[in-house]
């Protein structure tokens, strides 16, 4: 157990590194060629460096070093990330093929998952605990693919994926230490930092993009930090805490895989109808559109920590408004690419009501 000097350390140790790292990892992006060319997808309009991610790993490491966690899982975590780790440069280099991500991504699940850290039970808010036996191995996989694949599908525009990776991590610390759950504390701490010092040069306007380095590297680490902590804990509404915590991007990428489904195209295919996209296409500004996502993100994370110490009638009334939110995020994004979102509607109307007041004014 460590105090709380030593996490304000582990703290600035993480900070400082990515912080001095950034513009190094940036230099040699520019020189080996690490840089993402412009399309009809993409939102910036010419040569930018990636790579960023590389220097929120460093951070990670520098303050781990200094903090030496223990835990016999840490072993099997760390080749797992060295993978996602690996994966990432490659495809910040050579854009691998989905199906190579996806199974380097699967390779590094199972040998985290068969360490041992899996999903052992499910807990439901009457506190009845169900053990799931093999079908945790199952589970685990999935969360840890799933949710390394979604912090890297919303990672569209200047400190998104940074900034709302930093704010669910944030959520799962206050929960970790509502808990005494000091591994989970060090990990996220130092996560935390790190992304933070990134986003420094991320945010909008960017001088550096994370790349699949970062993003898939914070989504793996937030799905295993996830199992460590909020997925073991008896004293959690076990599996619904840390979709709330995710929900942003838990339910873009549920959304885009309906979408693409019902326009008949692949999964993996890309497209510009996520939430960021649309609420551009809306007429917010880049750094708006952000700031809307990251108060998303904080009230997705608000929420899970009110939900896992509120009555059953709490619980319930709190479900359902991220049920309402959900509902108005997927109006915004509309499903169905013909159909226009709800919300478009709404303004519209707003607007000849106005126009008609203006003329009567006259």
């Amino acid at each position: 157990m460590y105090s709380i000097l030593n996490y304000i350390l582990a703290f600035f140790i993480s900070f400082s590194t990515a912080v001095i790292s950034t513009p190094f990892v940036k230099s040699l992006a520019i020189r080996y060629g690490f840089v993402d060319k412009p399309n009809h997808r993409k939102v910036h309009t010419s040569l930018m460096p990636r790579l960023g991610g590389l220097a929120i790993v460093l951070g990670t490491v520098a303050g781990l070093i200094y903090l030496t966690p223990e835990s016999r899982f840490f072993p099997a975590i760390f080749i797992g990330g060295l993978i996602i780790v690996m994966i990432g440069i490659l495809d910040d280099k050579f854009n691998l093929s989905p199906k190579v991500k996806f199974i380097g991504q699967l390779i590094a699940a199972c040998i985290v998952v068969f360490s041992g850290l899996k999903i052992d039970f499910i807990t439901f808010p009457f506190g009845e605990k169900i053990y799931i036996g093999a079908f945790g191995y199952i589970l685990a996989i999935f969360w840890i693919v799933g949710i390394t694949n979604a912090i890297n599908l919303i990672d569209g525009l200047d400190g998104l994926a940074g900034g709302v990776s930093a704010i669910a991590m944030s959520s799962i610390l206050m929960m970790a230490v509502l808990n005494n759950q000091f591994l989970v504390i060090s990990l996220t701490v130092v996560l935390i930092a790190s992304t933070l010092g990134f986003l420094i040069f991320n945010f909008h306007p960017a001088k550096i993009f994370m790349g699949d380095t970062g993003a898939l590297f914070l989504g793996y680490s937030i799905s295993v930090i996830s199992i460590l902590g909020l997925l073991k804990s008896v004293t959690l509404f076990s599996l619904i805490v840390p979709i709330i915590i995710l929900g942003i991007p838990i339910f873009d990428t549920f959304f885009a895989i309906v979408r693409r489904v019902l326009n008949k195209q692949k999964i993996s295919s890309p497209d510009k109808s996520h939430l960021h996209h649309c609420l551009l296409a809306m007429g917010f500004s880049h750094r708006t559109t952000v700031l809307i996502i990251y108060g998303i993100g904080i009230f997705f994370g608000v929420s899970a920590i009110i939900f896992s110490t509120s009555t059953l009638w709490g619980s319930l009334t709190i479900i359902g408004l991220l049920v309402i939110l959900v509902q108005l995020t997927a109006e915004v994004i509309g499903l169905i690419g013909k159909r226009k979102p709800l919300i478009n509607t709404v303004r519209k109307l707003l607007l000849n009501k106005y126009t008609l007041r203006s003329q009567r004014g006259k």
